[in-house]
């Protein structure tokens, strides 16, 4: 009864301070009236890259562990009932701009014990074929840019409820500016960065309603690690994200199950200083001598509106997701992202299938704004179940 009670105190309270924070966020409140996006470069480390959180909106962090957890939450393997598996993704990127921008992932994990998990990842995200021009409009040849980042992580159960993990990561990217000898390409190199993530997960049993339940939270601060440089004089900062998030997974009866999953999203690094002074303003990728480790705490109180446009920064996931019996999943979500922080604001809608060792599921975005790059996205994800190909 205790846990019924302090389950359902804490949803409320959840969904009214969501309420409060879009209420906060969709106040013009920018003191310039203008936007103020925060920039930083490998930004597709952002991206959602598997079909299950991207169809419940980007809400990823708390929800059950599953073989992509990589992502979201690595802390999340230390829980997971399998012993092993495999997956890999696909999004074609931008589709509604351009036609030759991809993004895939493939992650996978095993179990070492009943307190420990390992898992990586690999993620490339190809930006197409570039063709250079010279000023008499002649071809001077091509280039095919491209960003990759390489992970691996630890997982271990801390107590009944709560496991702990840490991931490194090395990010390459070679955005190929320029061809060889032309002017200003005899400084570019490619940029490369080492990061880490801290994340938590927490999870426990309770009744709610009469029915068996899931009560989870989590966190992940991803992304900590060295700036990163084209010319080995500008360093821009990396997406430094702290990712923070409750789920409920109800047990409706014995095929149906229901989760309902709401994230809070904000990147760690310095917001720009928007001022009308040239020589106050610093750029826009805040390459100011600044360190990562004092970034991110600047991070929480810089934003040149104050308080109500720090709260503008926090980008807003709200999810759901049926399943029954195990093998058949419909789910649906909403991002929402202030209009001077970027605007990113649309649904989200998918489906999953189960068949015995594999899984596929798709995702779509939906946006609410006009004429938005990401309209008709989708994501497919295939997974593999290891533990029915060995017969564990």
């Amino acid at each position: 009864m205790k846990n019924n009670i302090l389950s359902k105190a804490l949803i409320a309270v959840l969904f009214f301070g969501l309420a409060q924070l879009i209420q906060a966020q969709d106040e013009d409140v920018n003191l310039s009236g203008q936007q103020n996006i925060i920039s930083t470069a490998v930004s597709f480390l952002d991206i959602a890259p598997e079909s299950r959180g991207g169809a419940m909106g980007n809400a990823g962090v708390a929800i059950s562990p599953d073989v992509n957890s990589q992502h979201w939450n690595p802390a999340k393997y230390a829980f997971i009932e399998k012993e092993s598996g495999v997956a890999i993704s696909y999004t074609p990127w931008l589709r509604k701009l351009v036609n030759d921008i991809n993004l895939y992932y493939l992650t996978g994990f095993k179990r070492l014990d009943d307190m420990q998990t390992i898992s990586a990842s690999v993620r490339y995200f190809s930006l197409g074929d570039i063709t250079f021009m010279s000023e008499d409009a002649m071809e001077q040849g091509s280039a095919s840019p491209n960003e990759f980042a390489v992970d691996a992580a630890y997982s271990r159960i801390l107590s009944d409820h709560l496991s702990g993990s840490v991931a490194f990561r090395y990010i390459r990217s070679d955005l190929q500016i320029g061809l060889s000898g032309s002017s200003g390409s005899e400084n570019y190199q490619a940029g490369n960065s080492f990061a880490a993530d801290l994340a938590f997960y927490y999870q426990n049993e309770i009744e709610l309603g009469g029915n068996d339940a899931t009560l989870a939270a989590g966190i992940n601060i991803s992304n900590i690690g060295s700036k990163i440089s084209y010319d080995g004089n500008i360093e821009q900062f990396i997406p430094t994200n702290l990712r923070l998030g409750t789920a409920l997974k109800t047990q409706l009866d014995e095929y149906n199950e229901l989760t309902v999953a709401l994230d809070f999203n904000k990147l760690l690094v310095p917001t720009p200083d928007n001022t009308d002074d040239p020589e106050e303003t610093n750029s826009v990728f805040q390459s100011d001598d600044v360190s990562v480790i004092s970034g991110i705490f600047q991070s929480f109180g810089d934003a040149p509106g104050g308080m109500e446009e720090e709260l503008q920064e926090v980008n807003i996931s709200l999810g759901a997701e049926y399943l029954y019996n195990q093998q058949f999943a419909v789910r649906a979500g909403y991002f929402h992202e202030h209009e001077n922080k970027g605007n990113r604001k649309y649904f989200t809608a998918g489906v999953g299938l189960k068949f015995n060792m594999l899984s596929i599921d798709a995702s779509y975005i939906i946006p609410v704004v006009q004429n938005n790059p990401l309209a008709n996205t989708v994501r497919f994800t295939l997974g593999l179940d290891l533990d029915q190909m060995t017969g564990q």
